[in-house]
């Protein structure tokens, strides 16, 4: 594979981890919104102030938005990574369920996921990459 196929390849494998991994989060916080009460219960039945909520409905929808547009995506993806950290300490700590073993796991999976695209950028199929070229372009 010459440079130009691999860097194809490249920019499209960022764009589907853009794509998977923000869909999580934007359809997590548009599920919050439409079960506010909900959630808001169960958050408080795990001892996390519902006073969260709001800030967590922001961040899923500003950061998942953020990643899917490839824009400022290091700090998106960053912001999303401690989010799932949070979320696996403080949702899924009962390590000796397995079901919630589990979840811990997928969360901290997630993290993984968000700092390796924090590494990389959003790629060429991003808000990020069209501001790089343009830089380019006009220096």
């Amino acid at each position: 594979m010459d440079r130009i196929e691999s860097q194809m390849v490249s920019d499209t494998l960022l764009l589907l981890a853009r794509l998977s991994l923000s869909a999580l989060f934007l359809v997590e916080g548009i599920a919050k919104l439409n079960a506010w009460g909900p959630s808001l219960a169960y958050m408080q039945k795990l001892s996390v102030p519902g006073e969260l909520l709001p800030a967590a409905v922001a961040l899923e929808l500003g950061a998942g938005a953020a990643v899917l547009l490839g824009w400022r995506t290091s700090f998106a993806a960053l912001a999303l990574a401690g989010f799932s950290i949070a979320a696996a300490v403080l949702f899924h700590n009962r390590l000796s369920d397995h079901g919630q073993a589990l979840h811990f796991w997928k969360d901290i999976a997630i993290a993984g996921g968000f700092l390796a695209l924090a590494v990389s950028g959003g790629g060429r199929w991003s808000l990020d990459g069209l501001v790089q070229r343009r830089a380019v372009v006009l220096s």
